[in-house]
């Protein structure tokens, strides 16, 4: 059976392999395209643990939300190409349906679970893996339950899939503001709610970084205890979200806006691809 440049063109769209690659599945498929796909598939499957110490720094961020509940994962490969790529997206979102049905919050205990067929989650990544041609590795995920979530996707570069995504977790059905917050997040990405939340042995280090810093710059010995006060002071609102200048109004605080909104952020998740 004959095969054209558009079955080729096909071919590659429907495994993300490369065009030889691709020519040489129709060859010894005879121009059979469905019989093609299982020949880049079964050929890619040899090649996983080839793959496994590949780099995969591109992918995307996927989320959604509803009833109170909030998921979120982050998808990784190797190159753009593969990431933007209908394959590539059609399993994130097999990934992220599977999330939502499972609600499991443990990376380990989520690579585990089946589906519906059977199949592990591991086993459906494996299969991605052999179809793309690439490692793909499902690197984390989240889970947010229990009372409203707001989501944020943002795109990197308009020709990709979403590669940076916050979930928040609201006390309230305030979602609009949740949404604000979830986009201050993302471009200014607080490591803490609160001040509360961080932990003593980052502050410390913080201080004795900034005494150090101090004396470096030649500092007057009587002024260092007040000047490392104010830069760990500093250093304290820019990694507390409720203590950041709200990104869309840099007169308010985080935490005003959220009051003003009758509500307050319980916990939220913030993905990046490749951080």
């Amino acid at each position: 059976m004959a095969y054209t440049a558009d079955d080729v063109k096909r071919l590659r769209e429907a495994t993300a392999a490369g065009m030889l690659d691709c020519k040489k599945a129709l060859d010894e498929a005879d121009g059979d395209f469905d019989k093609a796909v299982e020949i880049i598939r079964v050929k890619g499957l040899k090649g996983v643990t080839k793959r496994e110490g590949r780099t995969t720094s591109n992918g995307l961020v996927i989320a959604q939300t509803e009833n109170n509940l909030g998921v979120m994962l982050e998808l990784n490969c190797e190159t753009d190409f593969v990431a933007k790529g209908d394959r590539f997206q059609e399993l994130a979102n097999e990934l992220l349906a599977q999330l939502t049905k499972t609600k499991i919050n443990e990376l380990p205990a989520f690579l585990e679970s089946k589906f519906d067929n059977g199949k592990s989650v591991q086993e459906i990544i494996d299969e991605g893996n052999a179809t793309l041609g690439e490692k793909i590795e499902l690197r984390r995920i989240s889970v947010l339950q229990g009372s409203p979530v707001a989501v944020y996707l943002h795109r990197t570069s308009p020709d990709l899939p979403p590669q940076l995504g916050v979930l928040v977790q609201l006390a309230t059905d305030a979602l609009d503001a949740g949404k604000d917050v979830a986009q201050h997040i993302a471009a200014f990405a607080p490591q803490f709610i609160r001040r509360e939340d961080i932990p003593a042995e980052t502050i410390e280090s913080e201080r004795r970084i900034a005494e150090e810093t101090a004396r470096n710059e030649g500092k007057p010995e009587a002024s260092i205890s007040k000047i490392v006060e104010g830069r760990v002071t500093g250093f304290v609102k820019e990694i507390s979200l409720l203590e950041q200048s709200f990104a869309k109004d840099a007169k308010k605080t985080v935490q005003q806006i959220l009051d003003e909104a009758k509500t307050a952020v319980s916990a939220f998740h913030r993905f990046k691809v490749g951080q």
